[in-house]
């Protein structure tokens, strides 16, 4: 025929995988099987390393071993669990009455600065909405205040603790303990 190429498929040279076991099989194309001994089935001896039934059977062999090294290492008693209906019930831990008429706790100097720079920084930034912005800029100008640039917010919390301190003791003393 004129236009058709003459040539022919060339024939594929198959290995032939030899295989330790007495029982092997070949299929029509010269693969050899072999049967599994844990599932009775016929997997192909170039496969039979990653077969389903060895990966398993190694994994449990393993994790047998790795069962047997612990218990042997660590010798702690087995528990019985509790059937699910018998679990122990939590006990809360009551809460301390808080006392409506006890005053506030005063602000550190920090605070009492940061009342401050909040008031400074919205008038210098009309346009900032973000709070967690205004406490950055706070706490980092917090950070390189100096000591003596810091006073007289320590020195107003002082005042305020001390006040705090009295309100307290005349709360404490009044009713013993219950404002």
């Amino acid at each position: 025929m004129p236009g058709s190429s003459s040539k022919s498929k060339p024939t594929r040279v198959r290995k032939r995988v030899e295989a330790e076991t007495t029982s092997l099989k070949r299929a029509r194309d010269g693969s050899a099987f072999t049967r599994c001994e844990t599932c009775n089935r016929d997997v192909s001896v170039a496969l039979i390393d990653m077969h389903d039934c060895s990966l398993d059977l190694k994994v449990r062999m393993n994790l047998e071993s790795d069962v047997v090294e612990r218990v042997s290492e660590v010798k702690k008693p087995l528990r019985k669990k509790s059937a699910p209906s018998e679990k122990p019930k939590k006990v809360q831990k009551e809460k301390k009455v808080k006392d409506p008429n006890m005053p506030k706790r005063p602000p550190t100097a920090f605070f009492l600065f940061m009342d401050d720079f909040r008031k400074e920084y919205k008038a210098a930034h009309p346009n900032s909405k973000g709070v967690a912005v205004v406490a950055k800029e706070g706490g980092e100008k917090w950070k390189s205040m100096t000591d003596e640039e810091k006073k007289p917010y320590i020195d107003k919390m002082a005042e305020l603790k001390a006040e705090y301190e009295k309100a307290v003791d005349k709360c404490t003393v009044k009713n013993d303990g219950v404002c």
